[in-house]
């Protein structure tokens, strides 16, 4: 008995379909599902990649705009509430034409955080100045201001006699009854805004004019200035 055996598999001569298993599929159309699958597939990863970009984007405009408008670094607002004297002596050699003299001001400062985030401030100095010359500093220990916040400073700032002995022009400012001081208050810190650290400095300095006579302050005159 001979049996007769189809073949598993032959192919035409153009090569374009497979017959197996008593069916036929065609290499062209597996191919070009194929294709189509990863065209698919390349379009999906196409989509989500600009998609990330357009979102990473918007989020890095929405920060720079927060940063230039509500999150803006502003300096630190210092005024100058009051300065007023806490103690004052005198010691006149009128035959040596010398003066000894010791004077304390206490100092009513306001130091405001405009800001949105809070204010980190540094180590500061206050000093005090006769003609120019610093004769007396307070320093100013480091802190923080919450967003928003004001606070108070009291600083007592006293003269350094010793630095004052080889000043000529001291004595005939007593004798006339009017010396005239200033002081200097400089507070340096950073602000964080968003993800940037942002240096601010704030400057006060105020004229002060003590009449050694009744010992009280007859004139004041403060200025300004900050730097970012």
């Amino acid at each position: 008995m001979e049996l007769e055996s189809a073949p598993l598999s032959a192919s035409s001569k153009d090569g374009k379909s497979i017959r197996q298993n008593g069916g036929s599929v065609s290499t062209n159309h597996l191919s070009s599902s194929k294709e189509v699958e990863k065209k698919q597939r390349r379009r999906r990863c196409w989509f989500i990649c600009l998609g990330l970009i357009l979102f990473v984007l918007a989020i890095a405009i929405i920060l720079l705009v927060l940063a230039f408008t509500v999150f803006k670094a502003k300096h630190p607002v210092v005024t100058v509430n009051s300065i007023n004297i806490k103690d004052l002596n005198i010691d006149l050699d009128i035959l040596r034409l010398q003066v000894h003299i010791n004077v304390s001001l206490d100092i009513d400062l306001s130091l405001k955080n405009p800001n949105k985030v809070g204010f980190k401030y540094t180590n500061s100095t206050s000093s005090l100045e006769y003609r120019g010359k610093v004769v007396g500093e307070f320093p100013i220990p480091a802190g923080k201001i919450s967003a928003g916040k004001t606070v108070g400073m009291n600083i007592t700032l006293t003269l350094m006699a010793d630095r004052l002995l080889s000043n000529a022009q001291l004595y005939s400012d007593v004798i006339s009854g009017n010396m005239s001081l200033s002081t200097h208050t400089r507070i340096s810190g950073k602000v964080h805004v968003l993800f940037f650290k942002v240096k601010v400095v704030s400057y006060t300095a105020c004229d002060v004019n003590v009449n050694v006579i009744n010992r009280s302050i007859t004139d004041m005159d403060c200025r300004y200035k900050t730097k970012i």
